[in-house]
Parts: structure tokens; sequence; C-alpha cells
């Protein structure tokens, strides 16, 4: 390529960083980093009554997070900054009066309702897409001084040219084509002085030298309003890429109202997701490898990532993917890594201090190493480790079914026998004195484990028993044999 790849993210604060937009940004990233370029971080910021608090600081936080680094922002600066919209108001006014003085722009003084009713009655005669009407499109420029002079409010209003055709080489879609017969004059500049999103993006596109643009789907209709304003100006098209949707398993568009989907980064990191496997599991929601591996390095993904493996069908978010993948992360962690994930969430829900005594850690390692290769985020240590923080134990019906064995007495009272002689509480110890019921009992495999694990910890299935009746104490164990058998 000749000239220096540039891509840009350029979220707006309305919100916090969304699964969609951080695919956006990683596939930029993505395309940068593959191409030796510059992936560049954009507040658009203009829609000032929709922009919320910590929306900005969410955005670039979550990118940081999960590894996607860019090189010039808010934060950081670059040769071409201000890097937030709402700071280069100049820049678009300067350009709004050029258009302005070409004709290819004009003052629209058409009040909110006049064009309510326009597109009302439009609608009334079928037409799908009601569009501008054209009302000040021919106003003379003494109609339009004294329309001024009377102090009515205005717009800037895009003249569409007519009979023109629009059409380019999506990186993704192929060929895509738009008549501007199906495109009204739009607006470039609203009454209060803010430009437009579809204007804006124009001119910082082409000041900060953006080469490709990837974004999704939604915006593939923007495009040739975009090129309009690009033609107007004799400016170069970057090259456009548009990727399709995320859809939920039931294959419907996700919607930030959808609540079956966890919607933000900040989320998952708060759930105790690592941001190695949200990296590699964003980046195969849409693009895919050669051959059947999933699991890549960052490094991996810049050497090996290429456009033209975008999909071009709908991306479903897999939560069940992405659990597994998480999981195959967790399993490479130290346990002082896993800990560290994972023990502040069992804080958090009251079941251990926040200050923890050494005792209390050493137990609280042993309890989370029993789930280290188990685990699937951070969070989910809480609900896997219940059993050891429960007094009172419901037996649900498998584990009654076990219990119901003729055998369950005599195996419950002999192993409370054996619990009571033990001095050293120790998982080799507990491992004997199950052998020890063996040999008194006679009985072995299911009927001599499965009510012992049933009874001490009340579910069917688990960690490695001795280790797990170690963890729940010598004397919470008898006591859990004593409420069985009254």
């Amino acid at each position: 390529m000749t000239k220096e790849v540039r891509v840009r993210y350029a979220p707006s604060p309305t919100g916090f960083l969304h699964i969609g937009g951080a695919r956006t940004a990683l596939f930029n990233y993505l395309y940068a980093k593959h191409h030796n370029g510059k992936f560049i971080v954009r507040i658009e910021d203009t829609d000032i009554e929709r922009n919320v608090e910590g929306g900005e600081a969410s955005q670039l936080d979550n990118l940081k997070w999960l590894g996607i680094e860019y090189d010039e922002s808010i934060d950081i600066g670059g040769p071409y900054a201000p890097y937030r919209q709402m700071e280069r108001l100049d820049i678009y006014k300067e350009h709004a009066e050029k258009l302005l003085e070409q004709g290819a722009a004009y003052k629209c003084f058409c009040s909110t309702e006049k064009l309510e009713a326009s597109r009302e009655e439009q609608k009334a005669r079928g037409v799908a897409a009601p569009t501008y009407d054209g009302t000040c499109r021919h106003l003379s420029a003494e109609e339009v001084a004294a329309k001024e002079a009377a102090g009515e409010p205005y717009t800037i209003r895009m003249r569409v040219p007519e009979n023109v055709t629009y059409d380019f080489e999506d990186l993704v879609r192929g060929q895509v084509i738009f008549e501007s017969k199906d495109i009204g004059d739009w607006v470039i500049v609203k009454a209060n002085g803010i430009p437009t999103y579809n204007y804006a993006v124009v001119l910082d596109d082409h000041f900060m030298e953006i080469s490709h643009v990837f974004r999704g789907e939604e915006h593939l209709s923007n495009t040739p309003k975009q090129m309009m304003i690009f033609d107007a100006f004799g400016w170069e098209y970057p090259r456009f890429g548009h990727m399709t949707l995320i859809i939920n398993e039931n294959r419907k568009k996700l919607s930030k109202r959808d609540e079956s989907i966890i919607q933000f980064v900040t989320q998952y990191k708060d759930l105790g997701y690592l941001p190695e496997a949200m990296f590699n599991f964003f980046a195969l929601l849409g693009w895919s490898p050669e051959g059947e591996e999933e699991i890549f390095s960052k490094e991996e993904f810049i050497k090996i990532f290429d456009e033209k493996r975008l999909s071009k069908s709908p991306s479903m978010f897999d939560k069940q993917k992405l659990t597994w993948m998480n999981n195959q992360y967790i399993k490479k962690l130290s346990l002082e890594e896993v800990v560290a994930l994972s023990l502040p969430h069992l804080q958090k829900a009251g079941l251990l201090p926040e200050e923890l005594t050494a005792e209390q850690h050493v137990w609280a390692t042993d309890l989370i190493g029993l789930y280290h290769d188990q685990m699937s985020f951070g969070a989910e240590i809480v609900e896997l480790s219940s059993l050891f923080f429960k007094d009172h134990i419901e037996y649900d019906e498998e584990a009654k079914a076990v219990l119901a064995g003729e055998q369950v007495p005599e195996v419950m009272a002999s192993f409370k026998a054996q619990l009571e002689e033990l001095e050293e509480f120790t998982p080799d110890a507990v491992k004997a004195a199950i052998k020890a019921v063996q040999k008194a009992t006679g009985h072995k495999g299911k009927n001599l484990f499965m009510p012992i694990r049933v009874v001490t910890t009340g579910e069917t299935h688990g960690p490695e028993l001795p280790n797990a009746i170690c963890l729940i104490g010598k004397e919470k164990a008898i006591d859990r044999v004593d409420k069985f058998a009254q």
C-alpha cells in the first residue's frame, strides 16, 4: 500500500462501550496493526442532549482493558488534534460556509411543525421513506436575507445532486449502489449551529487522513450522503467496509434492550472475564481464520488478520462459546492469578470478610483451587462454592434418590465415627477415613462415596471429595451428618 493505513473508531459518549462498538474498534485495530498503520479513537460528542456522564471514560478505559491500544485520541493527543468533535466546531462552520457559497448547500427556514406535517402527508400518500419536500431549495438570495433579517432560525441542508449514482466497492460486501433520487436534501448543520453526523464525520475523516473506514452495516445508508460531501470538496473517499449485524441465539438483531445477553464490556470485566479471552472472542465475531483453531494471542491475530475473511452473514453472539473460551484462558492462569480474579467476588457476596487473616487466605486459596479448571469467569466462584457456606442443606430429587439407599444409614454412622476420631483434618486423613468405612461396612463404589458426598456437600457431583470435606471442616461435616440422621 502506498498510502499509510489510518483507521478510526469514533464512538459517541451517549453510552458505555457496547459489544458492537468493541468489535468495530477491534477490527479497525487489527487492520491497522496488520498493515503497520495507525488506529485513532475520535470522540463524536455533538449529540449533547444524549451524552452521558462517564460515557467517554467507559469507551477509552475499556478499550485499554481489552488490549486495543490506540495511537491518537483525546487523552494522548496526536498530529491531527483535537480529537473531540465539539472542539472542532470552527472547522465545520468554515466549510459549511464554503458549501453555501458554491451552492452545494442552502439555508432552510422550515419549522419543525411544517417538516412533520410534510412527513405525515407523504406517509398518507404511501411514501415509505419520506424526504424533505424542497420548500427552501429555490429561495432567492433576497428571500433568504429577508428571513435572516426577521430572525427566523434556519438549518443548512445539502443540495442533493440530481441523477447521480453513488457506487463503491465495499471491503466486506462488494459493489454497493445508491441513487441520489432516493435521498432528500438533508441537514448538515442544525439550527443551534452544531453539525450533523454525516457532515462532520467527512471533514474529520478527510483532515485526519483516514484511509479505511470499517463500521457496522447500520451505517451503510449513510455512505452516499458522506460521498456527496467528499465530492463537493473534491476530496478522495476512504475505502468503506460495512460489517454485518450481531444477532442473538434466536437469530434476531442484537438490541441494547435484549436482556438475554450481557451488553457492555464493563459488565464482563466486573464479572471476572479475562480481557485476552474477550479480545479473542470479539475477533471471531464476524471474522474467521483459516483452519479450525480458535484460540490465538493478540500478536497472532495481528499477523493473520485478513479483511477478505470478514463475514457477509450475521454474526451470532454465542454465550456458551464465550464462557468456554474464557475457561480456556482461566485454565492457563496460575492459582495465584485465579485467586486474585475470583476472591473479590466471594468478599463482595459477603461470604468472606474484606480483610482476611493468613489462615483464611490459605483456606480461600484451597477453595478456589478446587474450581480452577471448572471456572468460566471470576464471579462464578460464588455459585460454584456455595456448598461451603450453607448452614442448611436442601436435597434435590437426585440427592434424595441417593439417600434412599438401604445402606446409607450404616455408611453415614460409620463415617461419623471415623470423622470424630480424626486428630488431623487433612485430605489424606479424610481419604483414609472413607477407606476405613469401606472396610467396616463392606460397601464400596457409588454405594459408599455417593451418600458421603450428598450428606456432606448436598450435591451429587463436585470437586475431589476428601478435599471438599476437608474445606467444609470437621465440625461442620459432623453437623451435616447429624442433621441427616435426625
